[in-house]
């Protein structure tokens, strides 16, 4: 489906802004008090013949209890070359205790400068798992959908271990970023994390990559790994 990149953008700011539209009314009869936090993650790996790995993932917003603005971002260099980035800003809406539902917009800057509708499902599930559930839509029409899942354990008041995954399924081939139809890649590991303070915890990370179905093949005829495990050394921190 080709869809017009000046037209998608008005759709998707249009719909965005008629979400905030709609709720302004409950924002000024409620005077909520607002806030603020950002936290992100940075990490190094450079391990045997791995190629040097520097990658991010942060996310913050702003605003009260019921809505916030939501910003998320994540990339990796890889031996001096920046391969992967992206940033979303989202408007949040608290549905239930410990859910919210999201939309707004996402933009790749590499590997393929794209734009997206992106809209998500995100909270706390029983035994409190972390999720999100997230749908993007790109401007040339391609769907695809990212489930994230993480969970802290405290060994000590200080030292958290946190088992975290990722899987990414696309409903098409998008030969422009190599990528097939179906359950493209999953992302797993185990981080282990100190906090000196709340605010501020190194760590290291014990990391899975596996490619899978079309997608594995598409790398595999590059000549790339299809299954990549990385041992990285990182910081958390966060600002509120």
């Amino acid at each position: 489906m080709n869809i017009n990149k000046k037209t998608y953008s008005l759709v998707v700011a249009g719909f965005v802004l008629s979400m905030t539209w709609f709720v302004r009314p409950a924002i000024a009869a409620e005077a909520e008090p607002m806030f603020k936090y950002f936290q992100l993650e940075t990490d190094y790996a450079d391990w045997g013949s791995n190629k040097r790995e520097v990658t991010w993932e942060g996310s913050g917003w702003y605003g009260g209890d019921t809505e916030k603005i939501w910003v998320k971002t994540e990339g990796e260099w890889g031996d001096g070359d920046l391969e992967e980035a992206e940033v979303q800003a989202l408007y949040s809406r608290n549905i239930a205790r410990f859910w919210d539902v999201q939309a707004g917009v996402r933009h790749d800057f590499r590997p393929d400068p794209t734009n997206y509708f992106a809209a998500a499902f995100v909270g706390l599930a029983p035994y409190w798992f972390e999720l999100d559930t997230s749908l993007f839509v790109s401007d040339e029409g391609d769907v695809s959908v990212r489930g994230q899942a993480e969970y802290e354990l405290l060994l000590t008041q200080k030292l958290i271990l946190s088992p975290y995954g990722e899987v990414n399924i696309f409903a098409s081939d998008v030969p422009e970023q190599e990528v097939g139809a179906g359950i493209a890649n999953i992302d797993t590991g185990l981080q282990l994390r100190y906090e000196i303070r709340r605010e501020f915890a190194p760590y290291i990370d014990f990391n899975y990559v596996g490619l899978f179905g079309e997608t594995k093949s598409l790398a595999e005829a590059d000549n790339k790994d299809a299954n990549d495990f990385t041992v990285r050394l990182g910081v958390r921190f966060w600002l509120n």
